[in-house]
């Protein structure tokens, strides 16, 4: 069976949205290549497949830790394939296994929650990753985060429903709600990026209270939280891209990028395309965000609609600027699995 078959044809312009079916099979992020063994030797279950995520990666900010010059370079390893090639390099045997420091792999909450998206489809459960805010680490502040999703079949009516929870967390911390089965919704400790960017329209809440840390405003506040709406919607169609990862709009303040897009169209033979503009890409965030919404309280017009929405230039598929916490600027080539990084002065 293909367990990677693309969703869609950029190329064409057309996109469906993904079933419960989709949903139980790899994408090509949480394809594990060789090591389908090792997912398949996790339980599919949130305390097993937490468990060995965490035995695996370690968070390459959240705590400070002290990297090795190979998990530097962990960081920004896409493809669920990749990490597994570095944990099984490290330490072989069952990937729940304790592990030195050294010997796991660094990444973040993305990374986490793509190891159990992988343990889950693995075994056959349908399984998808939410881009939103954790207001749990640091209240009030919300950091951004990423969690899982599975689907749960009904035992006693037969109505199912996705079952949220934090790979990251155990049920002995400080939580005030159930980590294996938190609540949803804009009020929960977990509200998705379409969520907050409704609220931050509204007038209902602080820009400034979402991002990646206090402390940090240049990687927070409303228009970092646009961004993330287009990254919910990638990850809602299985492109569970970077959270550094940027399309459809090209960063023209970094240094680096726009020389590189510049040497990507001349290589191309074709001109750069025009920038959407602010109103633009804030409509685009406002249309998107309602359809997230809509499609989340069981709107299945909404689900249709925006997979007609990710589409062209709007699908994460084809090339990305990566916009890598390392300091490193790149393009990477998504089919190909490349990535052309900027000249470092």
């Amino acid at each position: 069976m293909d367990t990677t078959a693309p969703l869609s044809d950029a190329a064409e312009g057309t996109t469906t949205a993904p079933t419960l079916a989709d949903y139980a099979r790899h994408s090509a992020f949480s394809d594990p290549g060789p090591h389908a063994d090792l997912l398949r030797a996790v339980g599919p279950d949130p305390a097993s497949a937490g468990a060995a995520a965490c035995a695996t990666i370690v968070h390459y900010r959240a705590g400070n830790p002290e990297l090795t010059d190979e998990q530097s370079a962990d960081i920004d390893r896409r493809w669920l394939s990749s990490i597994l090639d570095g944990a099984v390099a490290r330490q072989a045997g069952p990937l729940a296994a304790p592990r030195d420091h050294a010997r796991q792999v660094a990444g973040c909450c993305r990374d986490h929650t793509l190891f159990a998206l992988g343990v889950l489809r693995q075994h056959g459960v349908p399984a998808r990753s939410r881009i939103g805010f954790a207001g749990y680490f640091e209240p009030p502040f919300f950091h951004d985060h990423v969690v899982v999703e599975h689907w749960a079949e009904g035992e006693d009516d037969g109505a199912g429903r996705w079952v949220r929870w934090d790979p990251e967390l155990t049920p002995d911390g400080p939580w005030d709600f159930d980590v294996r089965d938190m609540p949803t919704g804009p009020a929960s400790p977990f509200p998705t990026a379409a969520e907050v960017w409704q609220a931050i329209s509204a007038g209902e809440v602080d820009p400034a209270s979402y991002g990646v840390a206090p402390g940090i405003p240049e990687l927070g506040g409303r228009d970092f939280v646009r961004g993330y709406v287009l990254l919910e919607l990638a990850h809602r169609m299985r492109d569970e891209v970077l959270l550094w990862d940027v399309w459809g709009a090209t960063p023209d303040d970094v240094p680096g990028v726009t020389e590189l897009w510049a040497h990507e169209a001349r290589a191309d033979g074709a001109e750069p395309s025009s920038e959407p503009t602010s109103d633009e890409l804030d409509a685009l965030a406002d249309e998107v965000a309602a359809l997230l919404v809509a499609a989340d309280a069981g709107d299945t017009s909404a689900e249709a609609a925006l997979a007609d929405r990710y589409a062209g230039r709007w699908a994460a598929r084809g090339r990305v600027t990566t916009l890598s916490p390392t300091g490193r600027v790149g393009i990477t080539d998504l089919a190909s699995r490349t990535t052309r990084w900027a000249a470092t002065s």
